[in-house]
């Protein structure tokens, strides 16, 4: 039985290997890869990222409905796992191809063409993923389990998709070339841990198929539960954060932190491993984390993590420029602890969200609410993106224009732009996910008195919705 167990736990964990990886290539290395590779200019870059985010609008709540009126061998969701994975890899290939139009306009073109490609596949498979989620089991801290599992087969992948791209890439004195092998080589890693999951995960929960017909006001129904509202908010501050710490580090590190051996033309890799120790100790954190959960609630581990995240990231405005190593590395394990948290708990909210919809609307709308986390997801993602690479495009950052001189050093006022941002940024997101999570009301036992009421079926659970509304 344990054994089974564990077997279920990995199977399901590891598609979160392209979920969490995806994450990290997109938000460390791609905005970097179109600013000093591809040659667009950080305005361009927030364009592609928002433009995304509109095509995102239409097709995630569409895979959301599809998914839920689904019915195959594989049930409703793995089998979206299993079509989607050949996809995974050549969406990732095209996602780092080096396009090298003498045009800007084409450069930018292509580049938009090709991220719309991959988020295309990125929904058809992280859409069915998140409704999995909340289908693999019906108990509680099982549930906080198995999400521990995938969180850390997230993280895990993290940290190669921080260390590994950089290191690929630069094993060709073309760096085109490089990005090219790393975009191969990584997308047949996310395609096969997706096939695993599509192919071996089990489903504890199994579900009829929704019948209601595809509208606008089926497809927003979900957000009438006050509870999936205050998941989604916690959630999207948390990837909001993330996506701008992410999508600024490098640039950080290489002309702040390294910033007379950039200027030398030298390459060094502090910054992989500043991003390796922050999510090394994620993982690390999980545990304590769980036993937090278990003690003492979700949103208090929510907000334990966000307030040491906050505090950490409080501290990038007093390191200096050519600092030593060994603060950053100390400061990147610091907040990989505090970032641990609030990384876990909304994924172990998920399913007791499902559960209080599944009272409230008769059906279990596991699609059309992980639609909308996809949806809030990407857009947490694109906004933050979008908003920080506009605002030190402003400031002066240059890009590489191709075949032009190597750009070995920015502007003062372009770094302390980023450094403002990447400062204040969880002060101000992880502040409102702080607020929120004080009027979250599902904990252990109401998720128990929840699952009870669905069991019973004698339609008696209004006065605990009502308590849940408050």
């Amino acid at each position: 039985m344990v054994k089974t167990k564990l077997k279920q736990k990995l199977a399901f964990a590891s598609a979160d290997i392209f979920g969490g990886g995806s994450f990290n290539i997109v938000n460390f290395l791609y905005p970097f890869f179109l600013a000093m590779t591809v040659g667009i200019s950080p305005k361009w870059i927030a364009f592609v990222m928002l433009v995304a985010r509109i095509w995102d609008a239409i097709t995630d709540p569409l895979m959301g409905h599809i998914s839920d009126r689904t019915k195959s061998r594989l049930g409703k969701r793995r089998i979206y796992l299993v079509i989607a994975s050949p996809f995974v890899l050549i969406s990732l290939y095209l996602l780092f191809f080096p396009y090298a139009f003498p045009a800007a306009g084409l450069r930018v073109v292509a580049v938009l063409l090709s991220y719309l490609i991959f988020t295309t596949v990125q929904t058809s498979v992280m859409i069915p993923y998140y409704s999995l989620s909340s289908e693999i089991s019906s108990d509680y801290q099982e549930r906080a389990a198995y999400n521990s599992y995938r969180l850390g087969f997230s993280i895990f992948s993290s940290i190669l998709c921080v260390a590994v791209p950089g290191i690929v890439v630069g094993l060709f004195d073309d760096g085109a070339v490089g990005y090219q092998v790393m975009g191969l080589s990584f997308g047949l890693l996310f395609a096969l841990s997706v096939l695993f999951t599509g192919l071996f995960a089990k489903e504890e929960i199994s579900t009829p198929i929704v019948e209601a017909k595809l509208s606008v006001r089926e497809m927003v129904k979900p957000l009438s539960l006050k509870p999936f509202r205050q998941y989604l908010g916690m959630f999207l501050v948390l990837q909001m954060s993330m996506a701008i710490m992410s999508g600024l580090f490098f640039f950080y590190v290489e002309y702040y932190v390294t910033k007379t051996q950039t200027a030398a033309g030298e390459s060094g890799i502090v910054g992989m491993i500043a991003a390796a120790l922050m999510f090394a100790m994620q993982i690390v954190a999980l545990p304590v984390y769980l036993r937090m959960i278990a003690r003492r609630g979700k949103t208090f581990a929510y907000r334990f993590g966000s307030v040491m995240w906050i505090v950490t990231a409080l501290f990038i405005m007093l390191i200096p420029a050519d600092v030593n190593p060994l603060v950053v590395y100390l400061l990147g394990a610091v907040m990989g602890f505090g970032i641990s948290g609030p990384g876990l708990v909304p994924h172990t909210m998920y399913g007791d969200v499902v559960d209080a919809g599944q009272l409230k609307f008769k059906d279990r709308l596991d699609g059309q609410m992980s639609g909308f986390t996809n949806f809030i997801n990407k857009i947490a993602q694109a906004l933050g993106l979008a908003i920080v690479m506009f605002l030190i495009g402003l400031a002066g950052f240059q890009e590489q224009v191709p075949g032009e001189p190597a750009i070995l050093s920015q502007p003062d006022g372009a770094m302390l732009m980023i450094r403002i941002i990447m400062a204040f940024a969880p002060l101000i997101f992880m502040g409102i996910g702080i607020m929120i999570s004080f009027r979250y009301r599902i904990d252990s036992k109401k998720q128990q008195d929840i699952a009870e009421a669905i069991a019973s079926g004698k339609g008696q659970g209004e006065d605990l919705l009502a308590s849940l509304q408050l």
